[in-house]
């Protein structure tokens, strides 16, 4: 995730960091040099009557970018719920630790509550590695008691496989006396939500929107894209390129933002900063604990510029 400081208005225009613009030029630069070449045989096309009637470009553009607008919306629909179920999990997880806290004797029981509190971070963390499809091994070592043992190794869903440990402690805590059925009711309401939050996050990331919309999406914006110039033949000279170039890095742009933010889980420059909030996350159940943070809030997928 890459956030921005204010700038000048006039210096954002030539942003370049955090923009789609370098992926784009490339495709940018191929418009450019095919549009060069219609005014090269503007004369020739003129003649064979190889141009198009700019009125069927202005409704089609119209259509285009209400199509794109949809598009970009439900792109960015996906985004938001997906920040929305990380802030959720951070409210959720604080609240068990400040339970686990609250509900027990910190005296007697404080070996027990920062195990379930590694646990919940165990779960953060096992979370952010299975949307990004990475190896969970090192944090689970370091966090779980038992490190990565074979019967999590194995397991596929290890979120959900941590969510039943956080269960059995709590049952396991109810049958000791630790907990009376009032406050077991508390941390299992908790614990359904985290199941809530997994899903949620699983549904988005196992959900593409469909491939069909996007080829059809992508196919048609091109081919507006390059069949532009066949339109102004005769209103405009050297100046078409880069109107056209104007036209569709308006387009291209917009396709290319909701591609991005289409998986928010990803570790682009615009996806969600996953490993900057489980730190985060971490950082504060740590506290919770009455333990020193050690864990840099710092990492690799949080940019500010």
């Amino acid at each position: 995730m890459i956030i921005k400081k204010k700038k000048n208005w006039f210096i954002i225009l030539f942003e370049w960091n955090g923009s789609v613009l370098p992926q784009l030029l490339p495709r940018l630069v191929l418009l450019f040099i095919f549009c060069s070449v219609v005014i090269y045989f503007k004369k020739e096309l003129i003649l064979y009557n190889v141009f198009i009637d700019p009125s069927i470009f202005t409704l089609f553009g119209i259509a285009l970018a209400i199509f794109m607008g949809f598009r970009n919306t439900v792109s960015y629909e996906r985004y938001w719920e997906a920040r929305k179920l990380w802030g959720a999990l951070l409210n959720d997880t604080r609240s068990l630790a400040i339970q686990t806290h609250t509900l027990l004797d910190r005296k007697n029981y404080k070996k027990q509550q920062t195990e379930f509190i590694n646990l919940l971070i165990a779960l953060v963390h096992a979370l952010k590695h299975q949307l990004r499809d990475t190896d969970p091994k090192t944090d689970m070592d370091r966090l779980l008691t038992n490190g990565y043992d074979e019967e999590l190794q194995v397991a596929v869903f290890k979120p959900v496989f941590i969510l039943k440990e956080l269960g059995i402690w709590i049952n396991t805590a109810k049958r000791d006396g630790k907990l009376n059925k009032m406050t077991q009711v508390a941390f299992d309401s908790n614990l359904k939500n985290l199941s809530d939050i997994i899903g949620g996050c699983e549904r988005i990331a196992s959900t593409p929107i469909p491939y069909t919309y996007s080829v059809l999406l992508h196919r048609t914006v091109y081919l507006y894209c390059f069949l532009l110039p066949f339109g102004f033949l005769k209103s405009m000279s050297c100046i078409l390129p880069f109107v056209i170039v104007f036209v569709g890095y308006t387009f291209v742009a917009l396709e290319a933002i909701a591609d991005e933010l289409e998986d928010p889980f990803g570790i682009e420059p615009n996806d969600l900063a996953l490993e900057s909030m489980s730190v985060m996350i971490e950082n504060t159940l740590i506290e919770i604990d009455d333990r020193k943070i050690t864990v840099c809030p710092e990492s690799a997928d949080y940019y500010v510029i």
